[in-house]
């Protein structure tokens, strides 16, 4: 049982967006939470390698792909790295973890130390740290002309390349449910711990065009939002 079911041993909790439940020690597991919380998951780690083939996608010429991280890596961070590990060699892109500290200077060592060989791209990861500094991301990734995978929409906004995330809304919409089923008598532990449904891709067009890329019709149609 987790802290926060041992914290809570009479209320009922439902959680949206929490990136790793289980290992969180939010629930014993996704099928089966246990206790009194479940919930709805930030990330199904099985489609972060998405991210990669989106990556090749909008820059075919991308052999050399970076997964930027925390230094401390997380359980889910690893999780997400496999997944892009996996499918990397069927799309002849080497990747690598390029861990992060939380200071403004370590992330740009880290992205212009990455940029000094060519054929280089990024698969910028979830983690609170990416998210706190998104906008040095998003500047360090066009002063050295690398194309970037973001994990949400607002990196997008604020000047990156491509994002495909979960629909950040969606999860509470479903956890009202949740709560409706709980209130009319069902056991939080019966409730199994839901991954996300609702995917949304993003492309920024003005950054395509200042990185001299041409975004193929194919993805532009797949788009759910396109900047331009």
């Amino acid at each position: 049982m987790g802290p926060l079911q041992r914290a809570s041993r009479a209320v009922p909790i439902v959680f949206a967006g929490v990136v790793d439940p289980v290992g969180a020690g939010f629930v014993d597991s996704l099928a089966r939470p246990g206790g009194n919380t479940t919930g709805f998951t930030q990330f199904e780690y099985g489609m972060s390698g998405k991210w990669l083939e989106l990556l090749k996608e909008i820059a075919p010429h991308v052999t050399r792909a970076a997964v930027l991280r925390t230094r401390d890596v997380t359980i889910s961070e690893t999780g997400m790295f496999a997944a892009i590990q996996a499918v990397a060699p069927s799309l002849g892109v080497e990747v690598s973890p390029l861990g992060i500290g939380d200071t403004e200077d370590e992330i740009e060592s880290g992205i212009a130390a990455f940029a000094r060989t060519s054929n280089g791209g990024l698969i910028v990861g979830a983690g609170a740290l990416t998210v706190r500094h998104r906008r040095l991301i998003t500047k360090l990734a066009a002063r050295y002309r690398l194309p970037a995978v973001y994990p949400y929409y607002f990196f997008v906004t604020e000047g990156g390349l491509i994002s495909y995330g979960p629909d950040r809304v969606d999860p509470f919409r479903r956890a009202a449910a949740y709560v409706d089923r709980i209130l009319k008598g069902e056991k939080p532990s019966d409730l199994p711990v839901q991954t996300p449904n609702k995917y949304e891709l993003m492309i920024n067009l003005k950054t395509a065009k200042v990185l001299s890329l041409t975004v193929p019709p194919s993805l532009l149609a797949r788009a759910d939002e396109v900047i331009d």
